[in-house]
């Protein structure tokens, strides 16, 4: 799998999981119109090569921040979907959809971003930000909420709004999952296929492919 590191946002492959040593922070988000990709990281690179700024810098404010928040919590190394598949390679691009909630189990902290979610309000108002936010109707999300050990909230500015573990019974209420399944001590896997399916309804996809693709780790498919 492709790394970014942090403290320069550049590009490292690793052959196994294993090989990252200290582990690595990954991010769940929402995407916008657009998006840094692996091909403008490269390319960031690559500049950066003739003068003495780093690809941190210049890259988008979503993947800057992202490396910032993961460097100061002590991580290395961070992944990114958006910058860190190749999806001009049909071959990564397969083995990344087959071993994604892989990667967001074994991560050592999942950020999820709220992009549309202010720092300075009550995620249990009836109406706060975080009950609406876009995160929680998008079909990839549902896999990153789920996989990951640890979820922590961060607001449009980066700031900590909370764990999984903290807002669990907010969650189950947003999202219709068992507080079991958030908390861990209940498995995914003993959950009926209609509930999960059901968890799933809820949310929608971009690609119609995607539909099915974003499922594959919930329900322990692997297919190229």
């Amino acid at each position: 799998m492709w790394l970014l590191s942090t403290d320069r946002a550049e590009l490292h492959l690793f052959d196994r999981l294993a090989d990252i040593e200290g582990g690595f922070a990954i991010l769940s988000h929402t995407w916008g119109q657009k998006e840094q990709t692996f091909q403008d990281t490269r390319e960031l690179a690559r500049r950066c090569e003739r003068t003495s700024k780093t690809p941190r810098d210049l890259s988008t404010p979503k993947v800057r921040e992202a490396c910032k928040r993961a460097e100061e919590d002590g991580y290395k190394w961070i992944w990114i979907d958006t910058c860190c598949i190749n999806k001009e390679s049909s071959t990564e691009l397969s083995e990344a959809i087959n071993s994604m909630f892989l990667w967001y189990s074994q991560a050592e902290v999942c950020y999820a971003y709220l992009a549309d979610v202010p720092a300075d309000e009550d995620p249990y108002a009836p109406d706060s930000a975080f009950r609406r936010s876009r995160w929680h109707t998008r079909g990839w999300t549902l896999q990153e909420l789920l996989a990951s050990s640890i979820v922590i909230f961060l607001s449009k500015d980066w700031q900590a709004i909370g764990t999984r573990y903290q807002h669990a019974t907010l969650l189950e209420q947003i999202t219709g999952i068992y507080q079991g399944c958030l908390l861990g001590s209940f498995p995914i896997a003993r959950c009926s296929v209609a509930v999960r399916m059901y968890w799933a309804s809820r949310r929608r996809t971009t690609r119609i492919e995607d539909e099915a693709y974003c499922l594959m780790g919930i329900f322990q498919v692997n297919m190229p």
